[in-house]
């Protein structure tokens, strides 16, 4: 049977609940009573799936350049976030 944790144990206690899982253990996460998620050590399956993602600055470059490329459609975030709060 799989232990069970709540929400806020694992908020509270994430460094332990890690430990807890890199050692093997399966644990359900609760939320109000109800499971709302599994944590469990990656299967190699998961870790194959990690050979695909390229690495952060090569990603983030990609990122740079193509908005070096673009027209910004707002002058700043101050601008941006305005407009998406509905304040322009």
């Amino acid at each position: 049977m799989m232990n069970c944790i709540t929400a806020k144990q694992l908020k509270q206690n994430t460094g332990q609940i890690i430990k807890r899982v890199r050692a093997g253990e399966k644990l359900t996460v609760t939320y109000r009573g109800k499971p709302v998620a599994i944590i469990s050590p990656p299967t190699m399956e998961d870790q194959s799936h990690l050979k695909e993602l390229r690495p952060f600055s090569e990603a983030w470059e990609d990122i740079e350049r193509t908005l070096r490329k673009s027209e910004p459609q707002f002058n700043g975030w101050k601008e941006a976030t305005n407009w998406v709060r509905g304040r322009t």
